[in-house]
């Protein structure tokens, strides 16, 4: 693997980490916890652990992805990998800020359910240039479809 492309994408991740982290429950506690949520709702200890991990799968996948796209010569496919990994580090963000920063339950759900998508096309994006990358990062659309089911949920019971 490049290292140059492992540290763009392990960058990138982390800005998409640190953005998202800036609208954290530590910011609202009394509103986080007030709101009613379901009885499948994971401990808070798990978030971090989960997230730590789907974050460095992101990063490393990418870049085996992008590298191996570039090695290739399919230097298209590996542009528009970046750009979709652009747009979902985005809204992966951009969901902590529509719930946690805005308190938008129901903008949150549909932004959960959009990086659900965009997630999934990471990954088959990954399986095109290599099907073990694409395997690799099938944890983070997985995780992303629970979260919109939380997420959905945590609206419903806070109408």
């Amino acid at each position: 693997m490049n290292k140059s492309t492992l540290a763009a994408t392990t960058l990138s991740v982390a800005a998409a980490s640190i953005g998202g982290s800036l609208a954290s429950p530590r910011r609202n506690p009394v509103w986080y916890a007030r709101l009613r949520k379901p009885p499948y709702q994971p401990p808070s200890v798990a978030f971090p652990v989960v997230w730590t991990a789907l974050y460095a799968d992101i990063a490393a996948t990418s870049a085996a992805a992008i590298d191996q796209f570039r090695a290739t010569g399919r230097h298209d496919k590996a542009r528009r990998y970046v750009g979709a990994l652009s747009l979902n580090l985005l809204l992966n963000a951009g969901w902590s800020w529509l719930f946690f920063g805005y308190h938008k339950l129901g903008a949150s759900a549909l932004g959960a359910a959009a990086l659900t998508a965009s997630s999934a096309d990471l990954a088959r994006r990954a399986a095109a240039a290599d099907p073990r990358a694409g395997s690799a990062l099938v944890p983070y659309p997985l995780w992303c479809g629970f979260a919109t089911l939380l997420a959905t949920h945590i609206w419903q019971l806070n109408r």
